[in-house]
């Protein structure tokens, strides 16, 4: 096979559908793309979804802690504390170390990646399932005279703040949770990789060093229960869903922590692309020299 053969799809094709076709092969621009309509779909969550309103009993005691209007870890600390402080330590690890372009390009990308669909599968979730909060009560200040001992709806909470009353019912999973190991997650895992910490005879400093991330995520989601904005229940959901989210972003780039080349992403897509082009060049000339020799024969 050439090169040129359909069996290299669209890439093989000349002109612009051609150049297109090869462009997205081997560049990342399709992990641009996903990412970019994950933005897009979080934030039409935000603003456009409204959760589902579980019905609620007035004296079920699991739902009538009450409100925290100071939170110990509030939302724009949290992407500080597992986005911010992650970003940067990568990048001065990367700087520090003198990374390829490329190794410092799929780091960056893929703790991104990991972030944005983390937060997007949790509100997903959070408004998909409409769980209570532990605080729900305090935010709803249900009207005079409601039943206590009967089901009841939003219909009966008297809150005028629509974020306030209608985040009530985002209690699972956590966000802060699922965010912070996430960000943290995906640091822990860098680290653990450049860092060999699973290879065989790796000193427990390096191990206690690359888990440090993991702690501070815990601590952060530690702190949703003592808001009373979370149970134990969805907390560690959240953390679980944060976690997994990031091992698979920085799978996609890294191999395995055991591998003894665990501290090198694998090779770029242009080299991949590039490196099957030349593959087929070479069992071409192999075929033209066998074809070649027959004929001499």
């Amino acid at each position: 096979m050439s090169p040129s053969s359909p069996s290299r799809g669209l890439s093989a094709q000349t002109g612009w559908i051609g150049s297109v076709a090869r462009f997205w092969e081997k560049t990342y621009a399709p992990d641009y793309v996903g990412f970019l309509l994950l933005v897009v779909a979080y934030f039409l969550i935000q603003f456009l979804i409204t959760p589902f309103h579980r019905l609620f009993f007035l004296d079920n005691i699991n739902i009538q802690y009450p409100h925290a209007e100071v939170e110990r870890v509030p939302v724009s600390w949290n992407i500080f504390y597992a986005g911010g402080i992650p970003l940067v330590v990568l990048i001065l690890t990367l700087a520090i170390t003198r990374s390829s372009v490329h190794k410092s390009h799929v780091t960056i990308l893929g703790f991104f990646i990991s972030l944005i669909l983390t937060s997007f599968i949790t509100d997903v979730i959070k408004n998909a399932v409409g769980r209570p909060r532990p605080d729900l009560i305090s935010r709803c200040k249900p009207a005079p005279g409601t039943p206590e001992h009967k089901l009841v709806d939003i219909n009966v909470c008297t809150e005028q703040n629509h974020h306030v009353l209608h985040d009530g019912w985002r209690s699972f999973p956590s966000g802060h949770s699922s965010f912070a190991f996430s960000g943290l997650g995906f640091l822990a895992l860098f680290f653990c990789g450049q860092m060999h910490v699973f290879r065989p005879r790796t000193d427990l400093g390096r191990a206690l060093l690359a888990l440090a991330p993991l702690l501070g995520a815990a601590l952060i989601a530690i702190s949703r229960c003592e808001d009373y904005r979370h149970d134990v229940y969805d907390v560690t959901c959240g953390s679980i869903l944060g976690m997994a989210v990031a091992y698979f972003s920085y799978r996609r780039y890294y191999p395995r922590l055991r591998s003894a080349k665990c501290d090198e992403p694998f090779p770029s897509r242009e080299a991949l692309f590039n490196e099957g082009f030349g593959k087929l060049k070479n069992d071409e000339e192999t075929a033209r020299g066998d074809f070649d020799e027959e004929e001499d024969e």
